[in-house]
């Protein structure tokens, strides 16, 4: 199975990484990180002091703590954010599933759902495309709504249905795929062709 250790060599880093970007808008102080990740504190500092110094966190002062964020602007955190979206959480979830629920052609989740923003309206957090096995992927958004604490908007269609929705310009389509995405099965190209 893929895993962020397979481009990020340092451990400590994957787990700052996946820390900072499931839950991008908090912000954390080094003891409280060291808590999470279960590393040790020098190695979490030093972390910190290179993931700042390449612009990959901010900090902030705050009484007698130093507050880390992701930096929002950094070169790669589009990309970043597309592999925790696909190593953890939800996006994980669904790809050790994948054999168990049918043939999929297309799984994408919503960029908004990865980012923990609010849902845009008529839209979904999550959009599965092939022949799917209802009970199975029933189970897994169930269990990832009781893990991750929030509700998963879903929808289900076969590539026919998908194929005419486009050929139709449903608007509920074109909303879908205009808005941004992290695909966990399929081509992106594919799917909005």
């Amino acid at each position: 199975m893929a895993s962020l250790q397979d481009f990020i060599i340092s451990k400590v880093r994957v787990k700052l990484l996946e820390v900072f970007l499931k839950d991008p808008q908090d912000m954390f102080y080094i003891r409280e990180l060291t808590r999470k990740i279960g590393e040790e504190i020098n190695a979490v500092r030093r972390e910190l002091i290179h993931m700042q110094s390449v612009g990959m966190v901010k900090d902030e002062h705050r009484g007698n703590r130093i507050y880390y964020t992701f930096n929002k602007n950094y070169l790669f955190h589009k990309e970043l954010m597309s592999m925790i979206g696909k190593t953890t959480g939800l996006g994980l979830a669904l790809t050790k599933a994948a054999p168990k629920l049918g043939r999929l052609k297309f799984v994408m989740v919503s960029g908004r759902f990865v980012r923990h923003m609010p849902r845009a309206k008529d839209t979904v957090d999550l959009l599965l495309i092939g022949e799917l096995i209802m009970p199975q992927l029933t189970e897994v958004v169930k269990e990832q709504e009781s893990v991750l604490s929030r509700e998963i908007n879903y929808t289900v269609m076969t590539e026919a249905e998908l194929l005419y929705r486009k050929t139709h310009n449903d608007p509920f389509i074109g909303r879908i795929l205009e808005a941004s995405r992290i695909m966990i099965v399929g081509d992106e190209e594919e799917l909005v062709a």
